[in-house]
């Protein structure tokens, strides 16, 4: 018996969320694969096919693409659709029920916060206890490390089980002595024991309590075990490099894998020249990488240290007026603004400053990647950024088919391959993630390239996007005719090397 799922209306009444036809094939042979995604569009960024191919899955591995059509139990009808690798997010603070639902129905295959990390990294997606529909992972987060070594908290995640951002306490803003500084450094190698996919480092949070000696520390580890450290860079006024220039001379120093989050958002209009900072130092034999988001605004706590101790107005060339109020979308003013900050003073805040021409200057530069930096999405009652929701079909709706700012093999890579390859430096997981090649694992959003649009807006950050009808983790289908499939966890845990 073989499961057509597709564009077919069906005369069946089947208690399911998918459109399907069931029909019975009389066969001699059984079907030899388990899914076959048939007569799609298949672009595999990596060795540039870009053909139409029948897809042969079995035990969550791709075992064919063929020219010719394959039989399976489970077909997907892919006719004027894209098969492509599922999407590979580097940047999410959301691993929720909510937050994975809303990725995967834009096309997140594989969910990893390598910025704040989590300590210990088990932490993180700790809400999929019960089972999840993507694959997940974490860093080993110096924040945590800190607040544990400093003052005894156990901040295992940045936001926990809530939407807040709780970084008022000292160690936050005082310094590390030497001995403490030493205690951090076995704890992160005991994170990185533990399965952590790196080190994650919020260094503009603690402009004031980092220390070179602390930061050197850091890098030193990641050096020695050859793990990346994925940096929020000290922000410097509008865009001053300094901050990005101290961690590529510790970068070159120790030979550590080096990423810079968001470059966009710290850059802002200096862009092109911290760029060309990253190449320089690529070319004289660093390792760096880097990303940008698709949405423009920046989300953060409301007291973050850039809002508490610096001229955050004239860094970001803005006022209170482009600040909204992350829960409920409110646009503040001074009045507001002091009040959620005495109040409220966890709560977070979208402020927009970001210009459209720096985001494409970023998405253009070779081996950039996109992520969602998704803040948590706990309540559809409570907003969140429409990143959550609509960072890759932006990219694929807005910079590719509507802009023409990129090809689309080029954004596959940037939001599947160029990650793979980046964290293949983590775990050999990754060497068959990001890829639509026979032995990679069958992680595959399927899109419709004419129809494919974002709806999350600011405000309204909960519409998913239209044009992304399939999503596939492990070869089972989570997603179907654009809706999440229930009680189908295909999702794994993503360690580091042990």
């Amino acid at each position: 018996m073989t499961l057509t799922i597709g564009f077919l209306m069906t005369k069946f009444n089947l208690p399911a969320i998918l459109i399907a036809t069931l029909s019975a094939v009389n066969s001699v042979h059984a079907a030899e694969f388990d899914v076959v995604i048939s007569n799609g569009r298949v672009i595999d960024p990596e060795t540039h096919l870009d053909d139409i191919r029948h897809v042969g899955i079995n035990d969550g591995v791709i075992k064919s693409i063929s020219i010719v059509p394959l039989n399976g139990e489970q077909i997907v009808d892919a006719t004027g659709l894209v098969v492509a690798p599922g999407f590979i997010d580097i940047h999410s603070h959301t691993p929720t029920r909510l937050g994975q639902s809303m990725g995967l129905r834009d096309g997140i295959t594989t969910q990893l916060d390598m910025e704040a990390g989590a300590f210990p990294v088990s932490f993180y997606g700790n809400q999929y206890q019960q089972g999840a529909q993507l694959n997940y992972g974490a860093s080993v987060a110096h924040f945590a490390i800190r607040s544990r070594v400093m003052e005894n908290i156990q901040t295992e995640y940045l936001f926990g089980a809530t939407d807040l951002m709780d970084i008022n306490s000292a160690s936050w803003t005082d310094r590390a002595n030497a001995a403490q500084i030493e205690a951090m450094r076995g704890l992160i190698n005991q994170g990185l024991d533990e399965g952590g996919l790196g080190i994650g480092v919020l260094l503009d949070y603690l402009t004031t309590a980092v220390s070179d000696a602390e930061l050197a520390m850091l890098f030193e580890v990641a050096g020695a075990r050859q793990v990346p450290i994925h940096v929020h860079v000290r922000r410097g006024y509008t865009g001053d490099p300094a901050g990005l220039e101290e961690v590529i001379t510790l970068a070159k120093l120790t030979k550590a894998p080096l990423f810079i989050v968001h470059i966009t958002h710290n850059a802002m209009g200096r862009i092109e020249q911290w760029l060309e900072m990253v190449s320089q130092a690529n070319q004289q034999g660093a390792n760096i990488a880097t990303e940008t988001l698709s949405y423009a605004a920046g989300g953060t706590s409301i007291s973050a240290d850039i809002f508490r101790f610096r001229d955050w107005q004239g860094m970001f060339d803005i006022t209170y007026e482009d600040v909204q109020w992350v829960a409920t979308g409110e646009w503040l003013t001074e009045v507001t603004w002091a009040k959620y900050a005495t109040e409220q003073p966890n709560g977070s805040v979208n402020h927009h400053y970001v210009k459209e021409k720096w985001m494409k200057t970023a998405l253009q530069w070779p081996r950039m990647m996109v992520a969602t930096d998704a803040l948590p999405a706990f309540s559809r009652d409570i907003k969140t950024n429409p990143n959550v929701a609509g960072t890759f079909s932006r990219v694929l709706g807005h910079y590719v088919r509507d802009t023409e700012l990129l090809t689309l093999s080029d954004a596959l890579a940037k939001m599947s391959l160029y990650q793979a390859q980046w964290l293949s430096q983590s775990s050999p997981i990754f060497d068959k993630k990001g890829r639509i090649q026979i032995g990679a694992d069958a992680d595959i959003v399927i899109f419709d390239p004419v129809t494919v649009q974002a709806n999350a807006r600011y405000g309204d950050p909960y519409q998913p996007p239209t044009g992304i009808p399939y999503v596939l983790v492990g070869g089972q289908l989570v997603v179907g005719e654009g809706r999440i499939i229930p009680d189908v966890y295909p999702g794994k845990r993503i360690l580091g090397n042990l």
